[in-house]
């Protein structure tokens, strides 16, 4: 198929494109540097310098394509930045007017297949019981524009169109820069980790989240939670964490400091026991990482490097 992806040069993108090249599809990618453009060139994509605000050269970018696949987002570039409401705005502005665009210049370039990303941990807290699709979305402050994305991907279906959205649970891999702070904490024996031990993570690992981006070419209309097949608790999050690194358990902090952290931290102290098996009735997919306890010590040792001091000659 000829496909059209953005977020190509993301954490996601740079490891769905391959694949599918690999899987003999033609792909164009949305690349504005130079040097991600000669990548993409040297592996047969075709890159495009498009802006997603930009309607008529998007619409002329998409023509001709059978798949738009969405992975287009702007995250905050540090940890402390994530609290700052105003650190989203671009974020924000991506999933609701550009994923709007996208739609909207694929319904009149003739695309027939629609794939947007999104957020898993956007579930509400449901304690010990397990989330699937059917569970309406309650957003935090910071990430309502969720909403927006989804809602343009539903309306790409119409007919004989479908649109697919995944929802991808809390990603990790060797270059998640958040993740690099995390084990700096852990090494000093604390885990900023907001909400109850006992509340549930779901997880991905990036790599797994590029192989459903994949199988997402083959699915229904509908929505899709992306995630490992066993969440885990709070305390076996980190405790699996600092095994991997070969470091004491980390204290994690008290109720009270939830608060501390905003919305992004209510957020992130729900209990989330997302199931991933919806997806896996509907297709072939399965996590080459059934949980955390097995990603983490294929990562824990780029995770180490990067959060390395710098040693080096004082000047």
């Amino acid at each position: 198929m000829r496909i059209f992806v953005t977020g190509a040069t993301g954490v996601i993108g740079r490891r769905a494109v391959p694949l599918l090249r690999q899987a003999g599809h033609e792909v164009t990618a949305l690349a504005r540097a130079r040097e991600k453009r000669a990548v993409f060139e040297r592996m047969g994509v075709v890159p495009v310098d498009v802006s997603l605000f930009d309607p008529s050269a998007l619409g002329r970018a998409v023509m001709g394509q059978d798949v738009v696949i969405n992975l287009a987002t702007h995250m905050p570039s540090s940890p402390g930045s994530l609290l700052l409401p105003r650190a989203w705005s671009e974020n924000d502005h991506i999933r609701r007017q550009g994923a709007a665009n996208l739609v909207e210049a694929a319904l009149s370039g003739g695309v027939r297949h629609f794939v947007q990303e999104s957020f898993a941990p956007a579930y509400p807290d449901r304690g010990d019981d397990w989330i699937d699709e059917g569970v309406p979305l309650e957003p935090s402050r910071y990430n309502r524009t969720i909403l927006d994305a989804e809602r343009s991907a539903e309306q790409f279906s119409r007919g004989a169109r479908s649109g697919v959205v995944l929802r991808f649970a809390a990603f990790y891999g060797p270059d998640a820069r958040l993740l690099t702070d995390m084990v700096r904490w852990v090494e000093r024996g604390w885990a900023p980790m907001p909400g109850s031990a006992r509340a549930f993570v779901s997880s991905i690992s990036h790599d797994d989240a590029a192989t459903a981006v994949v199988t997402a070419l083959g699915l229904p209309a509908g929505c899709y939670n992306v995630a490992d097949d066993e969440p885990v608790s709070h305390r076996d999050y980190v405790d699996a964490l600092a095994a991997a690194l070969s470091v004491p358990s980390p204290k994690l902090p008290p109720a009270w400091a939830t608060f501390l952290f905003g919305s992004v931290g209510r957020m992130l102290a729900r209990s989330l026991r997302i199931s991933n098996r919806k997806l896996r009735d509907c297709s072939e997919w399965r996590p080459r990482y059934s949980t955390v306890r097995e990603g983490w010590p294929a990562f824990a040792p780029a995770y180490a490097r990067a959060a390395a001091p710098v040693v080096g000659p004082q000047r």
